[in-house]
Order: structure tokens, then sequence, then C-alpha cells
């Protein structure tokens, strides 16, 4: 397996685990469906003891995410690949969790799949997962439209919870990264709601359909079930923690290059899943300098469009 050294580069070791890794958190290390890989565990235990240490959290709690896992496990419910681990409690729970879906541009496709991730970057507008060190902020709650409950016609309010990150994730804010329920609102139509809060200065509110995606592609945020989304928030409201996010653009180059040497991951102590390595081939970092001047002129180049009017319910 690899750990990081004191300079960040890849260090291979005989070992499975940490010596300091409690028995009862072992038992969750492995790649099989529900289980944490032992390199993300170890980074997101030493990033956690970090904060820890320097006093940047309090929380009991940690967080954790591996985006090289599938969609989709083999029992056709939605693969786990966030984990939630608690050690004072001798907690450990494993959920879905989407990752980012990109785009594909006449300069660049970077563009992936519904079962597994191969382009990652850090661009703002990539709509893709960066791998990195991550803090829990401040969450922000929005109305998002109404939609039809059981015959009522309901209002829907979405939490978003943003991060902050560090090094290459810096610009998480600039991004617009964060976690948030798995479900958005599809916009069909407008009627009239004078009474409504959200109306706008014609008395109209958006109606529309409520999308669940849970353990799919998101817009580069990560996305929770709306049950682990109530845990998740509830955990890390006016308490903020560690989340680290494998894999780094580190592990991606060096993953791709070993490939491309003909190489076996194991051997050069490096990790991906398995089931999606066989799927993507070789995954792939696009470094922001590279793909935000091709994000941007691909916006430059958009036509103007008027404001979206949407129709009058009917």
């Amino acid at each position: 397996m690899i750990t990081v050294s004191s300079s960040g580069s890849l260090v291979t070791r005989a070992d499975a685990l940490s010596a300091d890794i409690p028995a009862w958190l072992q038992k969750h290390v492995g790649t099989g469906d529900g289980q944490i890989a032992p390199v993300v565990l170890e980074r997101a235990r030493a990033l956690y003891q970090k904060k820890k240490r320097q006093g940047a959290v309090r929380n009991p709690c940690y967080l954790a995410k591996d985006a090289t896992r599938p969609s989709t496990a083999s029992s056709g419910n939605p693969g786990r690949r966030f984990y939630v681990i608690c050690e004072s409690s001798k907690s450990f729970r494993a959920v879905s969790s989407g990752y980012g879906n990109g785009r594909k541009l006449q300069r660049a496709n970077f563009s992936n799949g519904r079962q597994c991730a191969k382009n990652f970057s850090n661009a703002e507008g990539s709509k893709l997962t960066a791998g990195g060190s991550y803090l829990t902020a401040e969450s922000r709650t929005s109305f998002k439209g109404y939609f039809n409950q059981s015959g009522k016609t309901t209002p829907f309010y979405r939490t978003f919870l943003l991060f902050d990150g560090q090094g290459e994730t810096s610009n998480a804010r600039e991004r617009a990264i964060g976690g948030h329920p798995a479900v958005f609102l599809k916009w069909q139509c407008r009627f009239k709601n004078t009474k409504s809060p959200h109306a706008d200065n014609e008395g109209y509110v958006p109606y529309g359909k409520l999308v669940n995606y849970t353990g799919g592609r998101s817009n580069g945020c990560t996305t929770w079930s709306q049950s682990a989304s109530k845990e998740i928030l509830a955990l890390v409201e006016d308490n903020p923690t560690t989340l680290y996010i494998y894999p780094e653009s580190k592990d991606i180059n060096a993953v791709a290059k070993a490939l491309k040497k003909g190489k076996s991951l194991s051997r050069a102590g490096l990790y991906w899943n398995a089931s999606c390595l066989q799927a993507i081939g070789s995954p792939r970092f696009w470094p922001k300098k590279s793909l935000q001047p091709i994000i941007n002129q691909w916006r430059d180049s958009l036509p103007k469009q008027p404001p979206l009017e949407l129709p009058i319910c009917r």
C-alpha cells in the first residue's frame, strides 16, 4: 500500500495498516463493498489527527471518500464510497456518494460515465471531483421550488454544506464545492402564489418534479442519499470536521504512469478500485492551469441567452 512522506511523495509499505489503527476499525478495512481501502483510511486519519492537534476541529468523527469506486455495487444497490468514522464511539458507516460528471467540449472531453470516474480536476467549471484535504464549513439552505408530495403542493428546500480545501483543493469555494442530498427539482412551469415568501415580483413561484440521483454523478460536489444527508449534516452542524477525498492528483498521475509502463499497481504500491480500473482503462487528472483556459474559452463562445421564463402551469 502507499502512504505519504513528509515531502508528499508516494511511499510503499509492506505492512497492511498502521499499528495504531484499533482492531475494531481494522475489521472495516479492505476493498470489498462497505469497506474502506487502507490508503484512504490512513490519509483520512492522518488529516483528522493533525487538525485535531492544531485545534481546528473538535468533532469526534471524521469523513472520507473513495472516488475510485463504482456507482453500483455487485448487489445492484448504490455503491458505498463515503465514510463516517467516529473512533471514540467505535462507529463506522459506509454510504453512497456521487462524483463529478465532467463535460464534453470540442477542445477536450473530460466527461465521466455513470459507473466509474476516469477524469478528475480542480478547475472551476469542470464539474469534476478533486481529491485532497478539506474541512467542512457552514451550511446554507435554499428554496428550490414547489413539487407534488402526496397530492399536496410542497416547497422543496435543499441544504448545501460548504467545504474548505487545502493545497490543490483550496479553490473549493470558488468552485462551489460541498455536500448535499442527491436530489434536485427539475422545473416544469410556474404558478401564482402571492402568499409565498419566495414569489417573484409578479407573484409566481417555480414548480417541478423531484429527481433523485443517489449514488450517481454530480456537478463535482459530494452527494448523499436524503437519509444519509440528514445524519451527516447534523453531525457537522456548528462542529466542523475533516474530509479526505481519494484520489489526489499525485495518485492519479502515478497510476496512469504505472499502467503506461505495464506495471502492476499492487507491486508498485498503488491503489485503484479494480473493477473501475478495468472499466476506464487509465485515469486522468486535468490540472487547473491547462483546463481552465479551455473552459473559459468555451464559456465565452456561448451565445447570449435570454432569461429563462417558465410557462404557466396548467
